[in-house]
């Protein structure tokens, strides 16, 4: 089968990106020979988030009106997460980063072809270990784990490397009509938004074989 661009817009804070990547890749195992080839790109879930971040009580008081809000939306995501056979710990994270440099991160990584395991760093990082993922030291360790030079890594966060582009990323998404994550573009046309199950993707596969078998 011929390959097949998917793109995929994520933000590493993300509850739902990464249920929606790991039910994604649940699919893509049970294919085997799925056509995917996959692109992470930024889409900031808070732009306006300081650069070191807030406190994760205050953030979520302020974003969900009150701490009873709060609570009851992510018992709802972390219920999702269990019934996908994902353990997150969010009582672990004490602090909301600005993801900005997590995704020039990412987009580093692409270079290298690590992205996915960077991605995945993050979201270990974040939902299972509580790290700041906006730290530049915590970013440079999950640099390292993947076969990342971290040094260099470490250099760029110092600069304003690719700052600007990643904004202009993230500005392009939105006009595209991208309103929240995650959301997937398969070959570049057809949209596919949220944390879907394997079964849709696997349904998502077999047409563009068949789509490809009457275009032969």
């Amino acid at each position: 089968m011929d390959p097949i661009k998917l793109d995929i817009m994520s933000d590493p804070i993300c509850p739902w990106c990464y249920i929606g990547k790991t039910l994604l890749e649940r699919a893509l195992e049970q294919e085997g020979d799925h056509p995917f080839l996959i692109e992470w790109h930024p889409f900031q879930l808070n732009p306006d988030m300081p650069a070191g971040g807030m406190d994760r009580a205050e953030y979520l008081e302020t974003k969900f009106g009150g701490q009873e809000n709060a609570v009851k939306v992510y018992s709802q995501i972390v219920e999702h997460a269990e019934a996908a056979n994902i353990k997150l710990d969010v009582g672990a994270i004490k602090r909301t980063p600005n993801t900005l440099d997590a995704h020039r991160l990412i987009s580093w990584a692409k270079i290298e072809g690590k992205q996915n395991a960077i991605v995945d760093a993050l979201f270990h990082a974040y939902f299972i270990d509580g790290r700041d993922i906006g730290d530049h030291e915590v970013l440079g360790d999950l640099a390292d784990s993947v076969g990342m030079d971290a040094a260099v890594v470490q250099r760029l966060l110092k600069s304003d490397a690719d700052v600007e582009e990643i904004k202009q990323r993230d500005a392009t998404a939105r006009e595209m009509g991208v309103n929240s994550v995650p959301t997937f573009i398969v070959g570049g046309r057809h949209a596919v938004p949220g944390a879907q199950q394997p079964e849709l993707w696997r349904k998502v596969i077999a047409e563009l074989r068949e789509q490809q078998t009457s275009n032969a």
